[in-house]
């Protein structure tokens, strides 16, 4: 396994960062502790959850308590991160980034994750109704009170990264260290302004759907599988079908799996810190560690590039002079 620290923090993290949406929704508990098992196993030390997550909501942070309680000492061999913003019940402040709702919301996390703090605390939404200056307050109230480490953002947008860390500079804090954005060969929005900006004030990126929400993964080929049958993706592959062809077309010709094309595609981009991969079996697991030991030659990126285009450059330069 491959480390780097988590943007400009000195908290060093596996360069593949096991995600947990499937626990409860896809994947047993026993299937779930037998995947975090072997991602510990593999060296994998970076683990991401949300409050929300589950077939019902905290499901999912419940199997990962469950888990941990099993085995003390398998705390500490991970960087757990979990999110705050969805809401969990009907309550009016039950939601969101009010001050109010990150304390409540992170002792309940905490709860459910049977441990006594979460080392990387996500907002998993901009909050466009609550200032800067409250939202700071509250994680700073959880650092001090050691229930948190590190403050994180996702489907933050540029101008959103920035202001938030020139805020909490004014607090005199660490603010932002990593941004968890949608990104993947078939979805390259970020590169316009996002990427840039994590890269300027110092914020690791954590891609969320890599694969592409499965896209990526070699579903012309085995259309009827798993997750891949759903109607919706097989109706986004339709729509892609001429560039899915030629990109499985092409995975062949290099004798590697889209999927772990799509991921060292993508770790090779200095940008990125930690794709998340959700496997629902060990032996997917496998398959996404072994985008790690290889790199791809720059005619294939080429290649990639004509079948996936990206923005071209960055913002301005990308539509502009």
């Amino acid at each position: 396994m491959e480390y780097t620290h988590l943007g400009r923090s000195g908290l060093k993290v596996s360069r593949l960062c096991l995600g947990t949406m499937n626990y409860g929704q896809y994947n047993t508990d026993e299937e779930s502790y037998k995947i975090m098992d072997h991602a510990i196993d593999c060296g994998i030390n970076f683990f991401d959850t949300a409050n929300v997550y589950g077939s019902y909501k905290g499901q999912t942070e419940e199997i990962i308590g469950r888990w941990l309680s099993l085995n003390g000492g398998r705390r500490e061999k991970i960087v757990l991160a979990s999110k705050v913003y969805g809401g969990m019940s009907d309550w009016i402040n039950d939601s969101k980034l009010s001050a109010y709702n990150i304390k409540r919301a992170c002792e309940d996390s905490l709860r459910r994750l049977k441990t006594n703090h979460i080392d990387l605390y996500q907002m998993h939404h901009i909050d466009r109704e609550t200032p800067w200056e409250e939202i700071w307050q509250a994680m700073e109230q959880l650092i001090r009170e050691g229930k948190i480490i590190y403050v994180g953002s996702s489907n933050f947008a540029a101008w959103n990264i920035v202001e938030a860390n020139y805020k909490a500079k004014e607090k005199h804090m660490l603010g932002l260290v990593s941004e968890q954005s949608i990104y993947s060969l078939r979805n390259r929005h970020i590169e316009l302004e996002v990427v840039p900006a994590c890269k300027a004030m110092g914020v690791g990126i954590i891609p969320w759907s890599p694969m592409g929400g499965g896209i990526l993964c070699g579903i012309l080929d085995k259309p009827e599988t798993g997750r891949r049958s759903r109607p919706a993706l097989l109706a986004s592959a339709e729509r892609l079908r001429p560039q899915i062809e030629k990109y499985e077309n092409l995975c062949k010709e290099i004798n590697h799996k889209p999927s772990v094309v799509a991921l060292n595609w993508m770790l090779q981009n200095p940008a990125i810190t930690s794709p998340i991969v959700g496997p629902r079996t060990i032996e997917q697991l496998d398959e996404n560690i072994s985008a790690l030991d290889f790199k791809l030659d720059d005619d294939t990126m080429k290649k990639l590039d004509e079948i996936w285009p990206g923005p071209g450059n960055q913002a301005p330069e990308a539509y502009a002079w």
